[in-house]
């Protein structure tokens, strides 16, 4: 069992190096240009062994840990999602999420509940800091992103870019999770809570400036149609 824990501990350190790597540099590359598709997809497998590692570890036995839950879980959601929503850019138009989405939506809802209840409960334990807040946190935050998934599922999305932006949000996320998990395993300067918390309050700074500058885009470029189109 501890030869298995340490074959995953340094698959998952290898992978969340990539993710840690590529994520930034995906970032600053230019948009659905060649290298950002590259490096993008390098981030998404990356995070996906990073998940897959951690819940694996969690469950171990003498080895849990609400930590890698519940990073692993949430993180797995965010980069599946923000890349399974590159394929439904035609909800706009009547087109239906595959099962595969709704899987992913609600498995995430099913263990966010699970976060809240714990935190709430004073159930979760955890070597880094205040767990039973991070629960909490976290888990509200997931169930939002799977309440904002079922809407645009079940009613069309009235932004026509709508995919832009999610993409935007859920791959920062993902590169949030990333950082959150790297931060708080190596910190030993600042509060537990800051540790776990400020990657998400900046990374939300950095999702609200590239979505508000597509959108600055995207209405600047409508209205230029308005104004060359002919009466």
């Amino acid at each position: 069992m501890e030869t298995l824990f340490t074959v995953l501990l340094i698959l998952h350190i290898t992978a969340g190096t990539i993710s840690l790597i590529s994520g930034p540099v995906s970032m600053a590359n230019r948009k659905g240009g060649k290298q950002h598709r590259f490096t993008g997809k390098v981030f998404f497998y990356a995070m996906m062994l990073v998940s897959v590692t951690a819940v694996s570890m969690a469950v171990l036995p003498n080895h849990h840990s609400s930590f890698l839950l519940i990073i692993g879980i949430f993180s797995a959601y965010l980069v599946s999602s923000g890349y399974r929503v590159l394929y439904l850019k035609d909800l706009t138009k009547g087109q239906k999420p595959q099962q595969l989405d709704w899987l992913i939506s609600l498995t995430m809802a099913a263990f966010a509940a699970y976060f809240v209840y714990s935190g709430l409960t004073g159930s979760t334990s955890s070597s880094f800091g205040n767990s039973n807040v991070i629960s909490v946190v976290f888990g509200s935050i997931a169930l939002l992103l799977v309440a904002k998934d079922i809407r645009k599922y079940t009613q069309a999305p009235a932004d026509m870019n709508f995919w832009l932006y999610d993409h935007i949000a859920r791959m920062v996320a993902g590169n949030i999770a990333a950082f959150t998990a790297f931060l708080v395993v190596n910190n030993a300067v600042l509060p537990p809570v800051v540790a776990w918390l400020g990657p998400t309050v900046i990374g939300s700074a950095v999702i609200s400036f590239f979505i508000t500058k597509y959108k600055l885009k995207a209405r600047k470029s409508t209205n230029t149609e308005e104004l060359v189109t002919p009466i």
